[in-house]
């Protein structure tokens, strides 16, 4: 039996695009500022030269050689520390987004799941539930969290990280949305006492990090524990109305082990679909930014 995997990009986005890649690097617009990063996947050369890297970019950011995850941003042009862009779909969805330059490299926004956005927006507006309670768990910057709301979804927002949340809560003021349930606390003991007290959801997002941890220091390792978390997510989700999104970024990850641990926790897995996300970039390369997979029973 041949089996379809996909690889999605989102569509044409005004206030994004991917200029180049290589040399682990990206050289990437926001708005109306270029920025170039590190990016582990770009093992290939760069199609422009180094020198139009320099000249287009805003502020480039250069990794610590003691701790390669941290650093710090060169200001190569004037730009602000902070500023927004907007994300619209043909279906209704507008988002309005804040980043800023963070010392982990991040800005506050992963320009691939904009397919997840697209199909959780889509999902929820045809959901038979008419407020249906979504939980999305390791939300970040809670783009996800917004997009769900925004299509009419009752929203429960956990981040392990405070200040992630408090950005989640700008996004979805500036979004123009309202009454996300926000929580600070490490997904895995909350899921179990969600499971505990019976409460049921009708929709779970996840995009658990390779390694994280939790308020309390609770480790975090992505191939260690996403078979129990699942597990438990299995116990919380709804059995007759639901849908769920897992999205994994590790280098190590094929979206056949996504189907292998969706297919041996969750009951009559229904409209199912996995594959890879990518970015392409100007020169016709494609990035690739890691695995989806995705189910709903209607």
């Amino acid at each position: 039996m041949n089996e379809s995997i996909l690889s999605l990009s989102p569509g044409p986005w005004k206030d994004y695009e991917l200029i180049d890649t290589g040399g682990f690097e990206k050289l990437e617009r926001f708005g109306e500022f270029i920025l170039s990063r590190p990016e582990p996947q770009a093992i290939w050369d760069k199609t422009l030269p180094e020198s139009e890297w320099k000249t287009m970019a805003h502020a480039h950011f250069a990794k610590e050689k003691s701790n390669p995850e941290k650093g710090n941003w060169e200001q190569l042009k004037k730009m602000p520390h902070n500023w927004a862009i907007e994300y619209s779909n043909a279906e209704g969805l507008d988002l309005k987004l804040n980043l800023a330059q963070t010392s982990f490299k991040h800005i506050g926004l992963f320009p691939e799941q904009a397919v997840n956005w697209d199909y959780l927006y889509k999902t929820i507006k045809r959901s038979p539930i008419a407020k249906p309670k979504v939980l999305n768990l390791f939300a970040y910057t809670g783009a996800a969290s917004v997009a769900a709301k925004a299509a009419g979804a009752d929203v429960t927002h956990l981040d392990s990280v405070k200040q992630v949340v408090t950005w989640a809560r700008h996004n979805m003021e500036s979004s123009g949305q309202s009454d996300i349930r926000w929580m600070v606390d490490d997904a895995m003991k909350f899921i179990k006492r969600e499971a505990r007290r019976g409460n049921k959801y009708h929709g779970i997002i996840l995009d658990p990090p390779a390694y994280g941890r939790g308020p309390d220091g609770e480790k975090w390792v992505l191939e260690e524990q996403i078979n129990e978390m699942l597990k438990v997510c299995a116990e919380i989700l709804d059995p007759k109305d639901h849908f769920l999104l897992l999205n994994m970024y590790s280098l190590s990850f094929s979206s056949l082990i996504a189907a292998n641990l969706i297919n041996t926790t969750f009951k009559n897995v229904q409209n199912a679909e996995h594959g890879e996300l990518y970015l392409q970039d100007n020169q016709n390369k494609k990035l690739p930014l890691g695995i989806f997979f995705r189910f709903s029973s209607y």
